[in-house]
């Protein structure tokens, strides 16, 4: 559910299983950071089904930056070629470093080529990787140049306008643009679509609604969304990934609720394994316990 207000966006984002009923507030403001804020500020909850009992409120900005890079990573491991180990990262904010090191630890990227047109973003990025082993950093002058060779390019930025040119994507590339989730902002141009042989997005339908990538491209033509795969068709092996090394392959991010309540769900038994966080009572009387219970 989003509320598009001025200058961003508030999004309450509710999803369920069997089991266990989830929700994560969060904002998008790219103005904040004039403010010396966060652009993206969140926060979770966690209840069980049977009862509606909650169980757990918790920040969520950090484990968003978390899970979206787990995902993106998740993703370029299926459709990117197995032996990819440079990676282009376009848009070098506070994401992308997120992006780097999950891409290290679950893809094996070994090289990283750097652009941002705010050069203080780069060198922050730099600054904070220099400690990172295993990792080579290279500062691009420009997008062409950081995505020429590259086996994976990550567009990570809130622009309006294309960053990445279709014209610059060679045979066998794997793209994974996660910046832009509003209906205006996009972040590769319609050549970049079209020549993309794979599309895969967390949700149709929310892409629909969000995906400016996409929407430009596609409007309502339920023909050419029909072709768009969903995240968890590849996963569950249900759709083929990559069928050879030429085809280029397009991983188009919005986030899904699904994703933040299984890291709500994960967050949940490690404070309970590890004793962390703080009970609140409830008014709740546990008869086994002779106590409130508490989230």
């Amino acid at each position: 559910v989003a509320n598009h207000v001025p200058g961003g966006v508030i999004e309450l984002m509710p999803t369920a299983d069997r089991t266990l009923y989830g929700f994560k507030y969060v904002n998008g403001h790219p103005k904040n950071t004039a403010q010396n804020m966060l652009t993206v500020m969140a926060f979770g909850v966690l209840a069980e089904v049977d009862t509606g009992f909650p169980l757990l409120f918790s920040e969520f900005t950090i484990s968003t930056a978390l899970r979206t890079a787990a995902t993106s990573a998740l993703m370029a491991s299926v459709l990117a070629r197995p032996e990819s180990t440079v990676m282009a990262l376009i848009g070098n904010g506070a994401q992308s470093e997120f992006q780097a090191l999950a891409f290290k630890s679950i893809v094996g990227i070994r090289e990283i080529r750097v652009f941002d047109i705010d050069p203080a973003a780069t060198e922050k990025f730099v600054r904070n990787m220099a400690q990172v082993e295993g990792l080579t950093i290279v500062q691009a002058k420009s997008v062409r140049e950081a995505v020429r060779g590259a086996d994976i390019v990550v567009t990570s930025t809130t622009s309006t306008n294309p960053v990445l040119d279709g014209s610059w994507l060679a045979p066998g590339m794997h793209v994974n643009a996660i910046g832009a989730n509003f209906p205006q902002k996009h972040e590769l141009d319609g050549e970049a679509i079209r020549r993309c042989d794979i599309i895969v997005v967390d949700s149709r339908e929310e892409s629909k609604i969000e995906a400016g990538d996409l929407i430009q491209m596609y409007g309502d033509d339920k023909r050419r969304w029909a072709s768009v795969t969903e995240l968890a068709e590849i996963v569950a092996g249900k759709t083929p990934a990559r069928s050879n090394p030429e085809q280029i392959t397009l991983f188009k991010s919005n986030g899904i609720a699904t994703e933040d309540v299984v890291v709500a769900g994960r967050i949940y038994e490690l404070a309970r394994e590890r004793g962390l966080g703080r009970q609140v009572p409830l008014w709740e009387k546990d008869a086994r316990e002779g106590e409130a219970r508490g989230v």
